[in-house]
């Protein structure tokens, strides 16, 4: 069986590797010559524990290959980006699924399997991707060929495992092309696949990632809460959730990511009339970064010729994603407001010691908590700073030894800190 996988990302790759190690031909297609030159040399250019191995081995096994373009194939896996576009009204750009949808088209034949895996709002696989693949290959689907959706369920730093070990939702537009898509994944799926139809399946991963999103809003107003109250919100969250039915999540400085950051706007943006909930969380967590930034302010008295070195890039700890990351929103007003901001990511930055980047600094901002910087010494750091103020967004800095090294330790949720 020869599958062709368009999107060579943080879900197409991986996803290609695994059908290509369970003995399947697999191109993958991507638009950036800099990964297909990468994967032409067995390497990869996204960092993912176990991936670069199981790519070595499939390319060097000739399973796995890459193209510019798509390939006729058995079977195809649209794994391509949907970000969201606008600022207040932001709205699903599905530019890349169409694209992709009018690359297959011309390809298909009779009896082959198109598989959506971009999460998208509901809808989308009946309603924009069937007809482009109808029109433009003069097949009919779910009669001369299948077609469905099948979310991708991963988190970043666990995908190889998750792809193999976590249950699958599939969508087909009808019981065959579920039914087909399912036994494809039976290739490499160790874990339950469910079947329903398409626009269902596209629902349940949006109503996973809104779940997220809405329930680190609740403890992001509650850390707003706590600092008007005067009191610790994270000392609050530790004895709220030992209630056996209370588990809150943590309050940080945003929600980034392709997924939980994006896909509660494709629900709002379906059902405006009846979201307004899912709206209110969005709102709540796209405006941490600006609180972040008071933050500091208020913290240095002002930020107008402040230097202050940011602490993590990434949308989340040790990874190397930056996508939707909202340490760039707490940057660009901190920037917008005066400050020189110098930055430092132990995942994707070349090395730059953080005491060379803290020489002169006025404050230390922690925005993602990334193991390395456990090993931060403050006693290093404090004398070659120009003022001994640490801000800390994710309770991830250890108060004795900061303290202890002279520093004032703000930390985000915390009224007791200001």
């Amino acid at each position: 069986m020869h599958v062709c996988v368009v999107g060579l990302g943080y879900v197409g790759l991986p996803a290609a590797a695994l059908l290509a190690g369970a003995g399947l031909s697999v191109t993958g297609v991507d638009v950036n010559p800099v990964v297909l030159a990468a994967l032409a040399r067995g390497q990869v250019t996204i960092q993912e524990p176990g991936l670069p191995e199981v790519v070595a081995t499939s390319v060097a096994a000739g399973q796995l290959c890459g193209a510019a373009a798509p390939v006729p194939a058995d079977a195809f896996i649209l794994a391509v980006p949907t970000p969201v576009r606008g600022l207040a009204h932001k709205r699903a750009d599905l530019a890349a699924i169409e694209a992709a949808a009018r690359a297959v088209a011309p390809l298909l034949r009779p009896g082959n399997l198109v598989v959506l895996e971009s999460t998208a709002p509901p809808g989308t696989t009946e309603r924009v991707l069937r007809p482009l693949l109808e029109q433009g290959s003069g097949l009919v689907a779910g009669q001369d060929f299948w077609l469905a959706h099948c979310p991708e369920r991963v988190l970043p730093g666990r995908i190889l495992d998750e792809l193999v070990n976590t249950d699958r939702v599939i969508g087909g537009i009808d019981t065959g092309s579920a039914a087909a898509a399912r036994d494809l994944y039976a290739t490499f799926v160790r874990a339950g696949m469910f079947l329903t139809d398409a626009t269902t399946a596209e629902l349940v991963k949006l109503m996973e990632n809104t779940n997220r999103d809405v329930n680190i809003a609740l403890a992001n107003e509650f850390a707003l809460v706590a600092e008007h109250l005067g009191v610790n919100v994270w000392e609050a969250i530790d004895l709220a959730n030992r209630h056996p039915r209370v588990q809150f999540l943590r309050p940080g400085p945003g929600v980034g990511g392709h997924c939980i950051a994006v896909d509660p706007w494709f629900v709002v943006n379906a059902a405006p009339g009846f979201t307004p909930l899912i709206a209110a969380g969005r709102a709540v967590n796209d405006g941490m970064p600006r609180h972040v930034a008071d933050l500091v302010a208020d913290a240095l008295g002002g930020l107008s010729g402040r230097t202050v070195l940011a602490l993590g890039l990434t949308y989340k700890a040790d990874v190397d994603d930056l996508r939707e990351s909202p340490a760039a929103g707490v940057i660009t007003h901190l920037r917008h407001e005066g400050a020189t901001v110098r930055t430092h990511d132990a995942m994707v930055e070349d090395g730059t010691p953080v005491a060379d980047l803290a020489a002169g600094a006025d404050c230390l901002l922690l925005l993602v908590d990334h193991a390395a910087y456990r090993d931060l010494e403050p006693v290093a750091l404090a004398p070659r700073m120009a003022r001994r103020l640490a801000v800390d967004t994710r309770n991830f800095l250890p108060l004795a030894p900061w303290t202890a090294a002279g520093f004032s330790v703000v930390r985000l949720g915390d009224g007791r800190s200001r």
